[in-house]
């Protein structure tokens, strides 16, 4: 779901969804999503490529996406909330405590509450399910804050764009072409977030 609206495939008052199957054993979660033909027309020009050289942030996209704007907030801000905001992210990295492997990431409202936690193997995985949980619970308009484990892309920084999620927030480093689409979205964005520290980018 995260994944279908981040992309642009359907939009937030468009979301119809039907036949949620779990499969428990093999841990397997079926959606279908009715979307029209003409919204994925509207998306032909942004179809992936299997191949992608380097972990760039683009991961296989044969060009830049236009990106639709969205309602971001320019409100403040308080920098101070930025390690408690990881640390209670990393209080539910269960994955990543067994395995060290695992990215996450989280959705906060303006008070720091925390709306959602996900985990997933791709930090752009864990990031869409994020922005799924809170359509799905229709929670989407009350997220704030990002948080992610990983290095920060450009992709993330569209997706949460998509989202109208103005602080983005992450455990390492950003690309500086994320650093760019956040100033030019009047994003808030943090890197290096380690040991109660952290470096503002945008």
């Amino acid at each position: 779901m995260g994944l279908a609206f981040t992309e642009g495939v359907i939009k937030r008052e468009a979301i119809h969804f039907d036949a949620l199957q779990l499969d428990n054993p093999s841990n397997i979660a079926s959606v279908n999503i009715l979307v029209s033909a003409q919204m994925v027309q509207r998306n032909e020009m942004r179809k992936r490529t299997l191949l992608s050289l380097s972990s760039c942030g683009i991961c296989g996209r044969t060009e830049l996406p236009t990106v639709s704007p969205s309602s971001i907030e320019r409100g403040e801000f308080d920098s101070m909330a930025v390690p408690l905001l990881i640390q209670k992210m990393q209080s539910f990295q269960t994955l990543f405590q067994k395995t060290g492997g695992c990215h996450a990431a989280a959705a906060f409202n303006g008070s720091g509450d925390l709306l959602h936690c996900f985990e997933d193997i791709g930090r752009h995985n864990a990031v869409d399910k994020v922005i799924g949980g809170l359509l799905l619970e229709g929670k989407l308009t009350e997220a704030k804050v990002m948080t992610v484990s990983s290095r920060l892309s450009y992709e993330i920084v569209v997706k949460c764009y998509a989202a109208a999620i103005p602080v983005l927030i992450a455990v390492s480093a950003p690309s500086s072409l994320a650093v760019d689409m956040a100033k030019e979205f009047g994003m808030k964005l943090f890197g290096f977030c380690r040991e109660n520290r952290y470096t503002r980018y945008a």
